[in-house]
């Protein structure tokens, strides 16, 4: 009598699929993993990915992983959404400017407070999940960030803003230091004056002065758009890949929030940093898919002597 022979069962077809799927992005992922490995890469931290839980998380964890593969990651962080909730929530009336708040002293202590107290604690508290890998930091901190006070005209008059300020000068090796350390600095967009106020500045602005100082390879701009249009106001295709001289004469007519994220990229560029990413931060792991896989899911803007103009559009 012929013994009972084994039987032998396979995976589903779908479960083979989905391990080689996943084995094809990590092979995808070594050439730029290699490519990167000690880059510092800053990012700037804002619109979505910073109020909705699940993509704190995703973004917090994009953040140890690339601490993790060897690159040397900034987070540079603004906080308008929860400024304004706790100003209305503390009962302190704020105007608004040609888009600008007038930040009075009293309004100023709120701002402060809520950078560097509440969303930059949340943000550290996010990646030290991981392990003690990040330590807060205020642009006031050792003199990082130092502002001029801001104003503008209105009807030809000037209107001063109050504690609202324009970057001067940033002194990264405080920040510097950090990275050696083998930590990620969290940096908040609050700056000191040269006449002893403290200013509220924008963190674009903020984040690609610091990768310049800091001669970064990379500034990641996360906002709540997929990247960059190809002609605003339509919304049915994004530049994947596009150059300083390209983007500039874009800029006038672009939104006016994205204004200045697309001026932040293209002075990190003009200045040094060899690319400048919009990234939409409602997507899930929106660093990593930019980073490690050859097409990318933002625009990146590149130096205008890089290999070919343009990448093109998709819809």
């Amino acid at each position: 009598m012929t013994a009972p022979q084994p039987v032998i069962t396979h995976p589903a077809d779908a479960t083979h699929s989905g391990a080689s799927s996943k084995a094809a992005t990590l092979a995808e992922a070594l050439p730029w993993l290699e490519k990167f490995s000690g880059a510092t890469v800053v990012v700037k931290y804002g619109g979505n990915a910073m109020i909705h839980q699940d993509l704190q998380a995703s973004f917090a964890s994009d953040i140890v992983f690339l601490r993790r593969v060897g690159m040397r990651p900034v987070v540079v962080h603004g906080g308008g959404p929860q400024i304004s909730q706790m100003l209305e929530r503390l009962g302190v009336e704020t105007s608004f400017i040609d888009g600008l708040r007038v930040t009075t002293p009293e309004a100023m202590d709120i701002v402060r407070m809520v950078l560097t107290g509440q969303v930059q604690r949340q943000v550290v508290s996010l990646i030290n999940q991981h392990g003690p890998l990040a330590i807060g930091l205020s642009g006031e901190d050792a003199h990082l960030f130092t502002a001029t006070r801001r104003t503008t005209s209105t009807e030809g008059e000037d209107v001063d803003l109050g504690q609202v300020g324009d970057l001067a000068a940033v002194d990264a090796d405080f920040v510097q230091t950090v990275l050696d350390d083998g930590l990620v600095p969290v940096v908040s967009s609050v700056a000191r004056g040269a006449d002893g106020a403290t200013y509220n500045i924008n963190a674009d602005t903020a984040a690609a002065a610091l990768a310049v100082e800091l001669g970064a390879r990379k500034l990641v701009v996360l906002t709540d758009v997929p990247g960059v249009f190809a002609r605003w106001p339509d919304t049915s295709e994004i530049i994947s890949r596009i150059t300083p001289a390209q983007l500039e004469p874009m800029i006038r007519s672009a939104s006016s929030g994205m204004i200045p994220k697309l001026t932040a990229c293209l002075t990190a560029v003009q200045n040094g940093v060899a690319e400048a990413h919009v990234l939409d931060g409602r997507v899930r792991h929106a660093l990593l898919l930019e980073v490690f896989t050859d097409a990318g899911i933002g625009t990146v803007v590149v130096g205008d002597d890089a290999d070919g103009s343009a990448r093109g559009v998709r819809s």
